[in-house]
């Protein structure tokens, strides 16, 4: 469930998710019903020194009992001072959510991962860095547009929408022609090659900071509303957090969500 985005611009990186969280609640005589939270955090900011990075979630909400963001003091004061290279800092998380997992989850567990995007600017190099690691299969952070002057889009979660209007077809799609057309390797290498051509023409080398947040926000609140509108699993939903990591200024909420007294309630009165 869920919806993630981390944007690699020239000016800085843009992180934003939405607040959904999706939950399988026991109905009886073995059936179940699916619950919605709108309030769930999956956009994580860090204290001094680390406001130079941030993260974002997606996937499964939590681990045994406790989210992602619950665990944030403690990851912190695993670190101590110093400040850290982006890929240490994603391999400290990775291996402090891992360990969290063995504590708790059970060792025949076969559901879905969390995916966790880490975002951050190492010091005198111009441009962010974005990595990419799966808590519990993929563990080890992968570098995202790893190459110099490398921009673009990290995304996952229910991605169906994102994936039509970026690269202009469904991701399963490439399934169904291997399946139904009996492709070879060498076959879909060359049908993706082939649709290239249907990406949305992004400019993401040129791409202002501003922009990059519009386009965020465009993603996440297209994909809440064809949610709203179609029938199937609405896992995304509830407030949109994003923040910008510039070189300058680190890490800045441009909106989050607050917690708030009986005020918010009167959206859903």
């Amino acid at each position: 469930m869920s919806l993630g985005i981390v944007i690699k611009g020239p000016e800085g990186l843009v992180l934003a998710a939405e607040s959904r969280v999706t939950l399988d609640a026991p109905a009886g005589k073995g059936q179940s019903i699916q619950v919605h939270y709108d309030n769930a955090t999956k956009l994580i900011s860090f204290s001094n020194p680390h406001n130079t990075v941030g993260v974002v979630t997606y996937g499964l909400a939590a681990v045994g009992l406790r989210t992602v963001h619950s665990f944030v003091p403690e990851f912190e004061a695993s670190l101590g001072n110093g400040r850290l290279l982006i890929r240490d800092f994603a391999q400290r998380l990775s291996d402090f959510m891992m360990q969290q997992w063995q504590n708790t989850m059970p060792p025949d567990y076969n559901g879905p991962n969390i995916t966790f995007v880490v975002g951050g600017f190492n010091e005198n190099e111009p441009y962010g860095r974005v990595l990419l690691f799966d808590i519990p299969r993929k563990a080890a952070p992968a570098e995202q547009q790893a190459n110099a002057g490398e921009f673009g889009i990290t995304w996952g979660g229910q991605r169906e929408f994102v994936d039509r209007l970026i690269q202009g077809y469904d991701y399963r799609v490439v399934e169904i022609a291997r399946k139904t057309l009996n492709l070879q390797p060498d076959q879909i290498k060359q049908l993706l090659q082939a649709m290239n051509g249907m990406q949305m023409p992004l400019p993401m080398a040129a791409m202002p900071l501003q922009d990059c947040v519009d386009l965020a926000i465009f993603f996440i609140r297209t994909t809440i509303i064809a949610q709203r509108l179609t029938v199937g699993i609405r896992g995304c939903g509830g407030p949109i957090d994003v923040a910008t990591i510039t070189r300058r200024d680190g890490f800045r909420f441009v909106q989050r969500k607050e917690i708030m007294g009986e005020a918010h309630l009167l959206n859903y009165a």
